[in-house]
């Protein structure tokens, strides 16, 4: 059996379409799109035909460069009113009694893990909230040893401590509703803050404390993660789209030639603009006027140290712990020159993420790779095999696969101590 996943990250400006195939316990990408997206604004679905017309554009783009169809997925919903709550749980081990098991007394298997997370769930009450994600901190067996996998293990009693992230109903059911309008199941929802943490996931991370700004359309996420967990989460109403707004506003140009412009031309600081460097447009009026690489640079670099400047005040309201980390992502930070005013506004502890994937060059995609890093740990966690394709199509897959290249990828260097055995 192959394993293939797809994955599904809703955006305001785009929704993009990853889908990867785990080999050797490498991540291994097949096809990746991105399709303009209409009907969906701050991350909210505000009208469903137009939604569904862009999820149908972008579902299909991927199926036509892989041969197959698309029928199940890994969704994320919007973060809004997200809660991050610990909860715990405990169970026994059961005994193999009548010896007819295969498994030894008292070994701890993949059943065992999924038991005690269940346990640790139904402590809590959701009342008018929705489970999204349940993120394990640590397990421990017998009331003594602490480990992050406890399966192979010999105990009479496994307990966890874990994350519980939940959201409100509503932003769940719309996706969901959406997803099943064109027939495609979602097997597995999650939020692009968990996403993000996998898609850089690196041993500093897993044991330090940082945080992570995801600079979307029109909302900037700001995610606090302990070891590698997400604990606490803000948003900002600002993103990509304000900086176009004021390019367009002062130049007096449409917004796709201020997009243009902040994506092909301008720098994200000023201080490595050229004066000498022009782009010839013609605004609204029907003038032609020319743009300096400078003077654009610097209403970007204004913009940018804005929502930099007030994430950093979120995080200082999120933790009142020096943070390790800062790490800048979304589609925003692929502007030329970001990481220079990232060290800016946080000094070193600030870096720009980077999708080493060949074939994804691009961090508008960190969220939906990383989304799918986390549904392949939480299968190996429970000891599950799973695959979103079913045989009759991988055959199809053969030729798509023999012109991405080999198995050893670029991304699977970056996750490949995370898969390993």
């Amino acid at each position: 059996m192959k394993h293939i996943y797809t994955s599904v990250d809703l955006g305001t400006d785009s929704i993009k379409v990853v889908v990867c195939e785990l080999y050797k316990n490498k991540l291994n990408l097949l096809a990746a799109s991105s399709e303009k997206s209409e009907g969906i604004k701050k991350g909210l679905i505000t009208d469903v035909e137009k939604a569904k017309a862009s999820l149908k554009r972008a579902i299909s783009s991927v199926e036509s460069m892989l041969g197959i169809t698309i029928k199940q997925v890994i969704a994320s919903v919007p973060s809004y009113f997200l809660d991050c709550t610990m909860i715990k749980g405990s169970t026994t081990i059961p005994k193999n009694i009548n010896g007819e098991d295969e498994t030894e007394d008292g070994i701890i298997d993949g059943n065992d893990v999924t038991r005690v997370l269940s346990s640790a769930i139904q402590s809590y009450d959701l009342k008018e909230r929705e489970m999204v994600s349940v993120l394990p901190i640590d397990f421990l067996v017998n009331g003594k040893d602490y480990v992050k996998d406890p399966k192979g293990l010999t105990g009479e009693a496994l307990s966890t401590r874990a994350i519980m992230v939940s959201t409100p109903k509503k932003n769940i059911y719309s996706v969901v509703q959406l997803f099943m309008s064109l027939g495609i199941e979602v097997v597995d929802i999650t939020i692009n803050a968990i996403g993000d943490a996998y898609a850089f996931k690196n041993r500093d991370m897993d044991a330090s404390v940082g945080a992570i700004i995801n600079i979307g359309e029109e909302t900037t996420m700001i995610s606090l993660y302990n070891k590698g967990i997400i604990v606490k989460h803000s948003m900002l109403q600002l993103g990509g789209k304000n900086i176009d707004n004021d390019i367009a506003y002062i130049y007096k140009l449409t917004n796709d030639d201020a997009r243009k412009i902040k994506e092909k031309f301008a720098l994200a600081s000023k201080n490595h603009a050229s004066q000498y460097e022009f782009m010839e447009f013609h605004n609204t009026y029907g003038e032609m006027i020319r743009v300096n690489q400078f003077e654009a640079s610097e209403i970007i670099e204004s913009r940018l140290q804005e929502i930099l400047t007030l994430a950093k005040k979120e995080i200082r309201t999120l933790t009142n712990r020096n943070v390790d980390y800062v790490l800048v992502t979304g589609g925003t930070s692929n502007i030329a020159g970001f990481s220079y005013i990232a060290k800016e506004v946080f000094g070193n502890i600030a870096k720009i993420g980077n999708v080493k994937l060949i074939g994804i060059r691009n961090n508008k995609y960190s969220s939906a790779v990383g989304n799918i890093a986390y549904f392949v740990s939480k299968l190996k966690l429970k000891g599950k095999e799973y695959s979103m394709v079913s045989t009759d199509m991988e055959d199809t897959l053969v030729q798509v696969e023999s012109s991405n290249g080999n198995y050893d990828s670029m991304l699977g260097k970056v996750f490949g101590f995370f898969f390993s055995e």
